[in-house]
């Protein structure tokens, strides 16, 4: 799957594939396919993310807040090794963005 391209699983909710980039230059992009997906669980495929910035981490941070103060699943999975690190680096735990973490 390519970036930006969404998957519909009916038990699992959508799939939303990450940029290798997560930052500034793909924010927006990456924000408009958020948008499409509200109202469903959602699963960000976050393995072949290699750079988040900060604009990347707020999207991912607002996007949890969001989906599950709706009640809705939201997950990171995959997350590349680089993912995990750079959110680690920010402070971020990388399970909190696990299914079960809510």
């Amino acid at each position: 799957m390519e970036m930006g391209q969404t998957r519909t699983d009916e038990t699992a909710g959508n799939s939303l594939v990450l940029p290798a980039r997560l930052d500034a230059a793909t924010v927006a992009g990456v924000a408009e396919g958020l948008c499409a997906q509200t109202g469903a669980p959602l699963r960000l495929d976050g393995g072949e993310v290699r750079h988040l910035g900060g604009l990347g981490l707020e999207l991912l941070l607002r996007a949890e807040r969001d989906w599950r103060r709706t009640g809705l699943a939201f997950a990171v999975l995959p997350r590349s090794r680089a993912l995990n690190d750079a959110l680690a680096d920010f402070g971020i735990d990388p399970a909190r963005f696990d299914p079960e973490a809510a």
